[in-house]
């Protein structure tokens, strides 16, 4: 199943970076909150998840959040997300790169995970910035306040926000450096996350595409490997790590 040149490059890559998008989290059941269900069918994502709503309308705009948190609380790693731990514990520099904000990599055990788009588990006041687990706010029917009265907001990036710098700049450092760089369950066509596998591509990594579908990107990977990365990622896991 998988080309002689991968399980070469990986038996002796210190450096890996695996770019993860919607795909492997859907594949744990992650709903993609379109608005299908409920209240939210009346609202697009767009006109809840940006700071104008928040400010505009906070009770609303945590109710959403809360809904989704409360999901996703609820979902479970898929043995794609157990895989790249693993993966992890076999070379000395390895980093995923995720566009998802479930924080289902940590949970699986990743340590070295840059989180483009934030995370849902974490929230900050927007005037101290102090942080706040769920724990401490998920119980409040409204949103939630500091003692400095500021408004609470959830960790992730909203429409109109920039990346976080750190994360940004540690994901294009991960991709420079690649030897081997995966890119799984993402369509590679929303940048600046798109851009990553050209960055790796361009320094001499070996580009692996795994994907339920081709995209943008199969042109100019090495490999293409058709599938749900929950399904391709153990047997390689099986086959090459242990």
């Amino acid at each position: 199943m998988f080309l002689q040149k991968l399980i070469s490059r990986l038996r002796t890559a210190q450096h890996v970076a695996v770019l993860t998008g919607a795909g492997i989290s859907a594949e744990s059941g992650v709903p993609t909150f379109r608005g299908t269900d409920g209240l939210w069918k009346k609202f697009r994502p767009e006109e809840l998840t940006n700071f104008d709503a928040f400010i505009k309308n906070p009770d609303l705009v945590w109710e959403w959040y809360k809904y989704r948190k409360q999901i996703i609380s609820n979902i479970k790693p898929n043995p794609g997300h157990y895989a790249l731990a693993e993966m992890e514990k076999h070379h000395e520099h390895f980093a995923i790169i995720t566009q998802n904000v479930d924080n289902l990599h940590r949970r699986a055990g990743s340590k070295n995970v840059y989180e483009l788009h934030g995370n849902i588990e974490r929230n900050y006041c927007i005037d101290c910035r102090k942080e706040f687990s769920d724990v401490e706010i998920l119980s409040s029917e409204k949103a939630p306040r500091c003692k400095c009265s500021g408004l609470i907001r959830p960790g992730v990036v909203w429409f109109g926000e920039m990346l976080p710098e750190d994360q940004w700049n540690a994901s294009v450092a991960a991709a420079e450096q690649a030897e081997v760089f995966f890119s799984l369950g993402t369509s590679a066509v929303v940048y600046p996350a798109a851009s990553l596998p050209m960055v790796a591509k361009h320094a001499g990594a070996y580009i692996v595409e795994i994907n339920l579908e081709r995209t943008d990107l199969s042109s100019t990977a090495d490999e293409v490997l058709l599938g749900k990365s929950g399904e391709i990622l153990p047997r390689l896991v099986e086959t090459y790590y242990k």
